[in-house]
């Protein structure tokens, strides 16, 4: 990832993919939040800062900040192995693939598309019993009360419930993140080794590259995001929630959450990228 598509970058640094996504994980964690909660259409009730009413906008944010932080550390578990998992498994993917002579497209998209697929399907119950957590009126505490109360509603399968939506969320998502991000490390001009501000003008060219990776990821994924979120609260099927979204809101569903998504998806794809190069730059100085 880091300074191109050299071959062998993402084998010798795992640990930087790692710790990278932990650090983006860790500090997003309110931005997933607010999402979560937006997408999900939950109920905020009005919150109140001394004395005055926090804008209806505004609020999913204040209270992505306040306690209780219901799931917090299940959360970023999941994702920063779910993105380590996902932007290592790319990249090193990518490099085995151009040795064994396979085409730069192939080699680019194929890694994404069966790792982040992997990685949906083993994280599922996880994802849906965090999320559920956010509802402000549920009495659920725990991440292990939340799978409970599943298992027990929907028995096993329901665990997995909106898999299908999830796939076709986070694929696209994130072979549409390592593309754009491969497409930028080789159209942004190199930084040139001789500068005094070499090392500079890397880390600037990394979160150009980051920031146009996580901004396309998000925005093309949002109304999955919405459908699949549905299907946890409703418990109705794919296309029945699609459905019951058209129903009820017309095509607007799709635009559900965006601005919150473009901040909660962006900027923890975006940071995973760029502490991932910086770290490996770090390291190799």
């Amino acid at each position: 990832m880091a300074g191109g598509s050299g071959t062998g970058v993402a084998k010798e640094h795992p640990w930087e993919y790692l710790m990278a996504s932990a650090f983006a994980a860790t500090i997003n964690y309110p931005l997933w939040r607010a999402s979560a909660t937006a997408q999900s259409g939950f109920r905020i009730a009005p919150v109140h800062i001394a004395g005055h009413a926090i804008p209806s906008g505004v609020a999913p944010y204040v209270y992505a900040f306040l306690p209780p932080y219901k799931g917090m550390l299940a959360t970023v578990l999941g994702m920063t192995w779910a993105r380590a998992a996902i932007f290592w498994g790319s990249d090193y993917g990518r490099d085995i693939l151009r040795t064994g002579g396979w085409n730069d497209g192939f080699a680019t998209v194929a890694p994404p598309l069966v790792v982040s697929t992997a990685v949906q399907c083993i994280n599922m119950p996880l994802v849906r019993s965090t999320i559920t957590l956010q509802n402000p009126q549920s009495h659920l505490r725990t991440v292990s009360a939340s799978v409970q109360q599943i298992y027990n509603s929907h028995g096993v399968q329901g665990l997995w419930h909106g898999t299908s939506a999830g796939i076709l969320k986070t694929v696209p998502k994130y072979i549409t993140a390592v593309v754009v991000k491969d497409w930028m490390e080789q159209a942004l001009p190199p930084a040139d080794p001789l500068s005094k501000t070499y090392h500079q003008d890397r880390l600037w060219r990394s979160a150009a590259k980051s920031a146009m990776a996580g901004v396309a990821g998000a925005a093309l994924t949002n109304p999955l995001d919405v459908i699949r979120n549905e299907m946890f609260k409703t418990n109705l099927g794919l296309a029945a929630t699609v459905r019951h979204l058209q129903e009820t809101e017309g095509y607007a569903f799709v635009y559900r959450g965006l601005g919150k998504n473009l901040i909660a998806v962006a900027i923890p794809v975006g940071c995973t990228i760029f502490f991932t190069d910086a770290m490996i730059q770090y390291s190799s100085t």
